[in-house]
C-alpha cells in the first residue's frame, strides 16, 4: 500500500505542471472564469471567491490533487487557500485544471473560511469547455487537453447549499470511475 501511495506522489510530480507564484496568474484565471459564459454573471452575484489557477491531480488505483488558491470577497483579496483531494478506485492519468468556487453570501463564505472546509463526494463542478471536452465532479473527473482560454464557454448552474464551482480543464487525460472529496484550507492575509 505504500509503494502504491508512493508511486502515485511521484506520478503527480513528475506528470503535473507547478502551480507559479506570480501574481499575475491569478488575474488570469479569475479573466477566463469571467470571460467563460455563465461563469461570468456570479461575479456579480456572490459575496465572494475561491480560484484556484493550477490544480495537478493524478492516479493509479488510488488517486490524489492538490492545489493553492486565493480568496475574494467583493474583488479584494483577504486569504489563502490550498484544496486536497484524496479518491479510491479506478483510475489512471493524469490532469490539471483551473477552479473557482463561488459563495452566495456571507454564511457560505465563513462555513469555506472556517478553516477546514470539506466538499463530500456529492459535490459537483460545472465543468468550463474550450474546444475539448472535459467533465468534472467530485465523484469523478475526465478532461481532455483544453482548447484556447478565449473560446470557452459553461453549462448553466445554480448555487448549492451557498455554493457554485466551475472548473476549466488546463491538460493532461485522467481516466476515472472513482469516490473522494475534497478538503479545503483557509488562511487569512
Amino acid at each position: 500500500m505504500k509503494l502504491h501511495m508512493r508511486t502515485c506522489l511521484v506520478f503527480l510530480l513528475l506528470a503535473l505542471p507547478f502551480a507559479r507564484a506570480w501574481a499575475d496568474e491569478y488575474s488570469e484565471t479569475i479573466k477566463v472564469f469571467r470571460d467563460a459564459g455563465e461563469s461570468g454573471t456570479f461575479f456579480a452575484k456572490s459575496y465572494g471567491y475561491a480560484v484556484f489557477p493550477t490544480i495537478g491531480k493524478g492516479g493509479i488505483g488510488i488517486g490524489g490533487a492538490y492545489g493553492k488558491g486565493r480568496v475574494y470577497t467583493r474583488g479584494a483579496y483577504v486569504g489563502d487557500t490550498s484544496v486536497t483531494k484524496l479518491s479510491v478506485g479506478f483510475q489512471l492519468g493524469g490532469q490539471a485544471y483551473s477552479q473557482i468556487v463561488f459563495f452566495e453570501d456571507k454564511r457560505a463564505f465563513d462555513e469555506f473560511t472556517s478553516g477546514n472546509f470539506e466538499f463530500g463526494a456529492q459535490a459537483s463542478a460545472v465543468a468550463i469547455t474550450a474546444g475539448v471536452s472535459a467533465e468534472a465532479t467530485t465523484t469523478g473527473t475526465s478532461a481532455g487537453a483544453s482548447g484556447g482560454k478565449n473560446n470557452a464557454t459553461t453549462a448553466g448552474t445554480e448555487f448549492h447549499k451557498g455554493m457554485a464551482v466551475f472548473t476549466v480543464a488546463k491538460g493532461g487525460l485522467m481516466y476515472e470511475a472513482s469516490i473522494g472529496g475534497q478538503k479545503f484550507s483557509y488562511t487569512p492575509k
